[in-house]
């Protein structure tokens, strides 16, 4: 008797354990799949993954990764931690976004750094919404991705593809987007507007800003007391209507914001660069074609840019000749 009282006593304890693990449980990498089920969190395993990537960020750990496994539309995701979402090439890994809603928000840690590849975030009307939004992060790297269609009535930050608006109080927040597709949303296509102190640093390369109801990429340090520093190398912005790049109205910031655009097509857009003052928007290398106004503003020219077809006839930027600035 007493034996067996041993024994069932250590099989409970041995129950009570695992389900304790099991419950706590979190994986450096969880594969979603559009095949998988939400029921197998915590363990989002390569033979049983998850079917959303919010439960998925639930269940891994931080600096872990979240891996694609097939096509799917995996849902809204709020990413609070450094985390990876991947997807290298097995077919769209979607999000539809609606409702006024947002489809990738990060609102990570002061040092945490957030990789997202290979993913599609789409508007699908009903009431508009936002592509990615970042509130807080040390880093954010946004890869092969296309964000596109949002729509909305430009209250806040709805209607814009991508938005990089983190409240910082010191050191540096760093954006960066690589070959990605920001195209056809109602407001901003990319929005550079961070609030608070510190610094902010924002490349853009290979990145076409494309049809959107504003900029195509806006750089807006109305917010922000320190200067933004942002750069985009081979992108493209074309047919937005307002302006390809903008740089906007300072904040009294001691020292310059400081947009510079280099080997870069503008074309089609109402202006093809904007600098409300107080910054330094510098283009080189670039071919600026068919928009009604080559630039406003104060805009420096490394002096090898190709202007074509643009409808203006400002001398600095004689519209309909092809020449050399």
């Amino acid at each position: 008797m007493k034996g067996i009282s041993s024994s069932l006593f250590a099989g409970i304890l041995l129950a009570l354990v695992v389900s304790v693990v099991q419950a706590d449980a979190q994986q450096a990498r969880s594969f979603v799949s559009g095949l998988g089920s939400d029921t197998n969190a915590p363990n989002c395993i390569r033979t049983a993954p998850c079917r959303t990537f919010q439960v998925a960020h639930n269940s891994t750990l931080a600096l872990g990764e979240i891996t694609v496994l097939d096509p799917g539309s995996y849902g809204s995701v709020t990413i609070t931690k450094n985390i990876s979402i991947i997807n290298d090439g097995v077919g769209e890994a979607g999000v539809l976004v609606s409702g006024g809603g947002t489809g990738i928000t990060i609102s990570a840690g002061p040092t945490d750094a957030v990789t997202l590849r290979g993913l599609t975030i789409k508007g699908i009307g009903f009431g508009g919404g936002a592509g990615i939004v970042v509130n807080s992060g040390f880093s954010v790297g946004i890869e092969n991705c296309v964000v596109r269609n949002l729509t909305g009535t430009a209250v806040g930050v709805v209607g814009s593809g991508i938005v990089f608006q983190p409240t910082l109080t010191g050191g540096v927040g760093h954006f960066d987007i690589t070959n990605t597709f920001v195209t056809d949303n109602s407001f901003h296509g990319i929005w550079v507007k961070p609030n608070g102190s510190g610094g902010v640093m924002a490349v853009f390369n290979r990145v076409t800003s494309n049809g959107n109801g504003l900029d195509g990429f806006f750089v807006d340090p109305n917010n922000f007391s320190n200067p933004i520093q942002a750069a985009a190398e081979s992108s493209v912005a074309a047919h937005n209507s307002n302006a390809g790049f903008e740089l906007g109205p300072p904040k009294g910031q001691v020292g310059s914001n400081t947009l510079v655009v280099t080997r870069s097509v503008v074309a089609g857009n109402n202006h093809g660069f904007q600098s409300q003052g107080g910054g330094l928007l510098i283009v080189g290398g670039s071919n600026i074609t068919g928009n009604a106004i080559t630039w406003t503003g104060t805009v420096g020219s490394y002096g090898d840019n190709y202007s074509f077809g643009n409808l203006d006839h400002d001398p600095n930027a004689p519209g309909g000749l092809g020449t050399r600035q």
